[in-house]
């Protein structure tokens, strides 16, 4: 097997002389360019696992690199080393599309680190359905869907933290834990936490542990959140509901990488991917003056948003399917759903979004009297604004409409229905759905 080759662009070549040794010794190729003209020349010649770039360069920086990486080689990972006290430009180069950084003076355990995971990431990205944890499957095709899975596929292959908006229910821990096992950390601890179920007087020591005896009550040592996460990903959910003093923590946390526990005089390195998310809407709680700017700034280097139910409504027979067939298999049941009761279930607007939509299930799997799922065993709240009558005409006005769209597509091709998915720009899987649930089979 060939080793891996890694690009080392730095102006100072006793800087350029300690990567590659250091590299070197972990059994990598190394090439070295002295500045962006020679980087970029060497990356249309070669090809490269990695790359490492200083931040200032004689004819350029680290940033236009990165960018140029990004344009050309989108495969290839990018770290920027940066000079301490510029972490600001570096969060930009992740923005940009960087990997993670590194900062001068180069600690060597932490380049190794780094260049471990960049190494580890696969060549090319995956979409979210295809995680090897089917426990955390995420279910959809439709386009708002689609482009949720292709940035979490990009994302994955960064270390900069994320931020993750949306509405209760709507998934974002299983959105958080999409880009854990995408990414290098995947084999590492995913921890999450409620940051709103934490005691206000416990959070410190919650998050970065204490020694035994540093406060009362600690009879022992506890390690944390931060060191139980440490290589893996901490996902801090509702993080909105931290306190101003522990915000004011968290952000010397993630910008120098090392926790103090409470009651110990040194701090040490912690090696966490930080994912965020929050119902609220932050941008409003800094102007304020609930929640710290320069926090708000760190945490959402990348930003996702995650759809709520009622705008990805062709979702909710795949998503109903997929939660019955998961109760099934752990009852050794083999309870379906009615086409009325599906029907009913896209009218709906469903203000708590999937956990909602979970939930009615969950009752209704319990309330029906033989294998199959009523309208009636739903029992949705009447929460639409309409009657009964005018949502189950509006649904089969829709359902008639799709169908003569799909028997004219299918005709147009002679029932091919590889050539008609083309036709009607959705997938293979998509259109056999819309065929069996239609009742199309010729």
């Amino acid at each position: 097997m060939s080793k891996q080759r890694v690009l080392i662009v730095d102006d100072e070549p006793d800087i350029r002389e300690l990567l590659e040794i250091t590299l070197q010794r972990m059994g990598l190729k190394t090439r070295s360019a002295e500045d962006y003209s020679n980087a970029t020349r060497m990356l249309h010649d070669e090809s490269f696992d990695l790359c490492l770039t200083d931040m200032k360069l004689p004819d350029g920086d680290g940033i236009a690199l990165v960018e140029h990486i990004q344009q050309h080689y989108p495969n290839t990972p990018t770290a920027v080393i940066t000079a301490h006290g510029s972490i600001d430009l570096a969060i930009k180069a992740m923005k940009c599309g960087a990997f993670d950084f590194v900062s001068k003076p180069v600690s060597l355990e932490t380049l190794r680190n780094l260049v471990d995971k960049a190494l580890t990431l696969p060549s090319s990205p995956q979409l979210a359905s295809d995680a090897s944890d089917t426990r955390y499957q995420i279910i959809g095709d439709s386009e708002s869907m689609l482009e949720l899975k292709r940035s979490i596929a990009k994302f994955a292959r960064s270390q900069a933290p994320v931020f993750i908006r949306g509405d209760s229910g709507t998934g974002k821990e299983l959105v958080a834990r999409q880009i854990h096992l995408q990414g290098s950390r995947a084999e590492a601890a995913f921890i999450a936490v409620n940051c709103g179920a934490i005691p206000s007087e416990l959070m410190e020591s919650e998050f970065f542990g204490h020694l035994k005896g540093s406060f009362t009550g600690a009879t022992s040592d506890n390690d944390g959140l931060f060191k139980a996460a440490h290589g893996g990903t901490l996902f801090l959910d509702e993080i909105a509901d931290l306190p101003l003093s522990m915000q004011v923590k968290l952000l010397r946390v993630i910008q120098e990488k090392s926790i103090r526990a409470v009651g110990a005089q040194q701090e040490e390195p912690v090696d966490v991917r930080i994912i965020s998310a929050s119902h609220k809407d932050l941008e409003t709680m800094v102007a304020d003056g609930t929640f710290r700017q320069d926090l708000y700034y760190r945490i959402n280097v990348i930003g996702i948003t995650v759809p709520n139910l009622s705008e990805r409504a062709r979702d909710i027979p795949q998503l109903a399917d997929y939660l019955i067939e998961k109760h099934n298999y752990q009852n050794s049941t083999r309870v379906s759903i009615s086409e009325q009761a599906l029907t009913a279930l896209e009218n709906y607007a469903f203000p708590g979004n999937v956990r909602e939509l979970e939930n009615i299930l969950e009752r209704a799997l319990a309330l029906c009297e033989n294998e199959t799922i009523e309208a009636d065993d739903l029992q949705l709240p009447e929460l639409n604004g309409a009657n009964d009558e005018k949502p189950a005409s509006l649904g089969e006005m829709t359902q008639n409409l799709e169908k003569e769209q799909i028997v004219s597509a299918l005709e147009d091709n002679r029932w091919n229905q590889s050539a008609t998915a083309r036709a009607l720009g959705i997938t293979l899987r998509q259109l056999r759905y819309r065929i069996d649930k239609l009742k199309l089979n010729k």
